[in-house]
């Protein structure tokens, strides 16, 4: 056995072959001198970013717009961490009216699992008889994840009771070893304790760690990156730093995916400041961009707003759609007749009006269940 400061390296055998698998030592870790003094700058810059965030979130008259928007934009973005090719607008689409644009419907409804396993998370922790952050949740939530796409097959919803490996096509030539499959229980046990214990350290920190030990336990056999980055928005609910789940973390982590992979391999050479650096300027960031992203999505729909009212032949059927638009962003007239619970023609005069407003865009040839896109609402949350 190696022991380095993070914890230890392990041989094993794996169908006859001798592995050595990484077993990291229970959180907090042992900070050099200085390393904490180093990240208070990045921390504070963390902190205000999503305070201000919280706090935009709290002025916007409709907040449930952005948390429909923005679950769905990091379910999207960690989904393709891992390799899918889903669009966004195609993810909307099938939610909306079970159509599928270019993308592969497994694709597809990865991303929808994953904001169904986000939402199962939040309404949990919300209800005075829930589950709290705990193996069970992580159970619950990896067997929504898992439910029907690729990794079905994979025990989904249960701890791996066999070994895992990342890279390579065997676990002799794996770029990364987990722990082996007897320590998962404990090793999860322990980080569940450390999540609920007091700690001198900032929760945002804390968070930090505990992403990196969970991805390091990798605790399933499919699907961990998805639940370690789901874990975040969980965190950072229940350490009270923002209240609705309004951080696509994911997008940074995408653009800096090597470096993301590079620096959580590193943390098992106890690297761990360079990891924290990393996450917290992240967390500014992307914290930043959501603020302004909000601001941006509530402006665009009290323009169109404004637009919609001076339009000629505007109904109040009308207006009520509009106002449900964002949350609705992609449309059919059988959507819309459900929606306002009212005639096909009377749905078939809302979507005129919206379109001849420059709201509604008309796309694709098909002539009966025509898609219509608030497209300009799209546009902006989906601006990369």
């Amino acid at each position: 056995m190696k022991k380095t400061s993070t914890g230890s390296f392990v041989s094993t055998s794996v169908a006859g072959e001798s592995i050595t698998a990484f077993v990291p030592n229970p959180l907090p870790p042992r900070f050099a001198s200085g390393a904490l003094a180093s990240l208070a700058e990045p921390l504070r810059a963390a902190e205000a970013a999503l305070a201000r965030l919280d706090l935009a979130g709290s002025l916007i008259p409709s907040l449930d717009w952005f948390i429909y928007a923005f679950v769905r934009k990091e379910a999207l973005l960690s989904s393709e961490i891992e390799g899918t090719q889903a669009t966004l607008v195609d993810v909307l689409t099938f939610e909306q009216t079970d159509q599928v644009g270019d993308s592969a419907v497994d694709d597809i409804e990865e991303v929808t699992n994953y904001v169904a396993a986000v939402n199962h998370a939040f309404k949990q922790m919300q209800a005075k008889k829930g589950v709290p952050i705990s193996i069970r949740l992580f159970n619950d939530c990896h067997g929504i994840l898992m439910r029907g796409v690729r990794g079905a097959n994979k025990q989904p919803g249960v701890l791996r009771r066999s070994q895992n490996w990342v890279g390579g096509s065997r676990p002799g030539n794996a770029v990364f070893v987990p722990p082996p499959p007897q320590e998962v229980p404990k090793l999860l046990s322990d980080l569940e304790r450390y999540i609920h214990a007091d700690d001198a350290l900032a929760p945002m920190l804390r968070i930090g760690l505990v992403h990196v030990q969970f991805e390091t336990i990798h605790p399933y056999l499919d699907g961990n990156g998805r639940l370690g980055r789901m874990l975040i928005a969980l965190l950072l609910k229940h350490w009270q730093l923002l209240e609705n789940p309004l951080l696509y973390l994911s997008l940074y982590l995408k653009q800096n995916q090597s470096t993301y992979y590079r620096l959580l391999s590193g943390v098992r050479d106890g690297k761990w400041t360079d990891w924290l650096q990393f996450f917290l300027t992240g967390v500014a960031d992307i914290a930043s961009d959501a603020a302004e992203k909000a601001r941006r999505l509530h402006a665009q729909v009290v323009s169109d707003r404004k637009v919609l009212l001076g339009t000629p032949g505007v109904t109040v059927t009308a207006i009520q759609m509009f106002e449900l638009l964002p949350e609705h962003p992609v449309l059919t007239m059988p959507l819309v007749t459900k929606l306002l619970a009212t005639t096909k023609p009377t749905a078939g005069k809302v979507i005129e009006v919206l379109t001849a407003a420059g709201i509604l865009v008309e796309v694709g040839a098909k002539k009966r269940d025509r898609l219509y896109r608030y497209q300009r609402y799209l546009a902006l949350l989906d601006d990369r």
